[in-house]
């Protein structure tokens, strides 16, 4: 297997797995009865827990101000995302098959500003970015008004 092959499998696939476990334990977990507050306050903890695993196991230690800053500002999107699916689940009783495909769609805001500000149009077919880009706006388009 080549390294580009494992670096889609275990940054592309498993992550797509496990995001798509956290919407099932979060419908779960809000289905149940549970206060945003709490959830993310619990979905907290277990992130904490895994940053010290990580770090426990000697994964990356380095680290500096900036980085974390960005890092703070990447578990806050997160974390404020988060709340917001936990809004539309609760008190609109969206269905979690309809929310799903629409905030997936992030990946072509990461696209995007991936290609402007770290520059990976060069390492990229554009081309095939954009199709694939409006396959997925149309996807999202479909699911959404099922």
């Amino acid at each position: 297997m080549t390294p580009q092959t494992t670096g889609l499998i275990i940054g592309g696939l498993l992550p797509a797995l496990l995001y798509g476990a956290s919407a099932i334990f979060q419908r779960g977990s809000t289905g149940i009865g549970i206060g945003i507050g709490p959830f993310m306050i619990a979905a907290g903890i277990a992130v904490l827990l895994t940053g010290t695993a990580l770090l426990w196991l000697d994964l990356g230690r380095e680290w500096s101000v900036r980085s974390a800053l960005l890092a703070m500002g990447s578990g806050a999107a997160w974390g404020i995302g988060t709340s917001l699916v936990a809004v539309a689940l609760v008190r609109y009783g969206i269905p979690l098959g309809k929310l799903v495909p629409l905030y997936s769609m992030n990946s072509l805001i990461a696209v995007t500003l991936a290609l402007w500000i770290f520059a990976e149009w060069k390492q990229v077919k554009v081309p095939q970015l954009l199709i694939g880009s409006i396959l997925i706006v149309i996807g999202g388009t479909l699911v959404a008004r099922a």
